[in-house]
């Protein structure tokens, strides 16, 4: 987990109106509405107080609004201060607009074409039922459960009058995504008790996509990782890869031993290992985090929340969504 101290909101409204301070109070109203805040209301007057004016135009803002008029500010007037601050919050993730998010599969692997390479457009001809394909713009704060829902509520329009019941459905299809698999419930389950005011935490995202499968290939896989096990796009384009690792992602097992012990036998494996570490740097690279989670961490069930919980509140306060706590 990142040991870096959380920006708040107040910090950043209070850095915005430090930096603000050398514009000259008769100029004050239009650097405001030019900067993409509310215009001058009667009876209030910058001349009285440049930081209160400056600050009360801030006080509805999001974090991610903050940040964006952070930087115009920055790119204006310049501040040492303030570049500090909208530093701190570390790279603005990554670059370039989503075009697919194909998720939640619970049947066969979807087969996609490219009907359109020029535009990247994809075409699902088999096992479409088995996927879900989000197809709505990303906003800049990330996609929210709200807008998950929203979504949902749109191809099945029986849910429309009933907000309760519309949430439970969707939570129940995601979670049919993840099988039997104890470890990745866990980690979906804990992570929806945070609330709903929430990016939503997307699992069993295609991230690369090879058409044929391994029996195609002759058993030799092309593509290191073509699925996520969970991905949280959240403000500032940021992007969160959660990944939950069984014994089988660093070792393998060994039939010989296993016959002579009568059980299973496990035995490290750097070969298995290394191709998914390689991953993991090419991912940073492009701007995603990435966060692995050991399954042995998750054996017990109580300690496993706890922690998780801890985790996913550090992670949500580090990029705006949660006050630190």
């Amino acid at each position: 987990m990142s040991s870096t101290p959380a920006v708040t909101p107040a910090a950043l409204r209070e850095a915005i109106a430090g930096a603000l301070h050398v514009v000259k109070a008769y100029d004050l109203a239009a650097a405001c509405e030019y900067l993409g805040l509310e215009p001058q209301k009667p009876g209030e007057d910058p001349f009285s107080s440049k930081r209160i004016y400056v600050r009360s135009r801030l006080q509805k803002k999001t974090l991610s609004e903050l940040v964006d008029i952070a930087r115009r500010v920055i790119s204006e007037y310049g501040d040492d201060d303030l570049q500090a601050l909208v530093s701190a919050l570390g790279a603005r993730g990554v670059d370039g607009e989503m075009k697919n998010l194909i998720f939640a599969a619970d049947g066969p692997k979807p087969q996609v074409v490219l009907p359109d390479s020029i535009s990247n457009t994809i075409r699902i001809v088999k096992n479409e039922q088995y996927c879900l394909v989000y197809d709505q713009p990303l906003e800049d704060r990330g996609l929210s459960w709200s807008d998950l829902v929203a979504w949902w509520v749109r191809q099945r329009p029986e849910l429309a009058e009933d907000a309760t019941r519309a949430r439970v459905s969707m939570r129940e299809r995601l979670r049919r995504s993840l099988g039997n698999n104890g470890a990745e419930l866990l980690v979906f389950d804990t992570y929806t008790k945070l609330g709903f005011d929430l990016p939503a935490l997307i699992p069993q995202v295609y991230l690369h996509y090879d058409p044929y499968s391994l029996a195609d290939l002759n058993g030799v896989s092309r593509l290191t990782r073509q699925r996520m096990d969970f991905l949280l796009l959240m403000n500032q384009r940021a992007r969160a890869v959660i990944e939950v690792d069984g014994v089988q992602h660093y070792a393998r097992q060994d039939d010989t031993l296993a016959m002579q012990r009568s059980g299973t036998v496990w035995l490290a494996d750097p070969a298995r290992y290394a191709p998914m570490v390689a991953e993991d740097r090419q991912l940073t690279l492009q701007g995603y985090e990435v966060y692995r989670i050991g399954g042995h961490e998750l054996r017990d069930h109580a300690a496993g929340e706890a922690m998780l919980t801890e985790f996913f509140q550090r992670l949500l306060s580090r990029h705006g969504h949660l006050q630190p706590q």
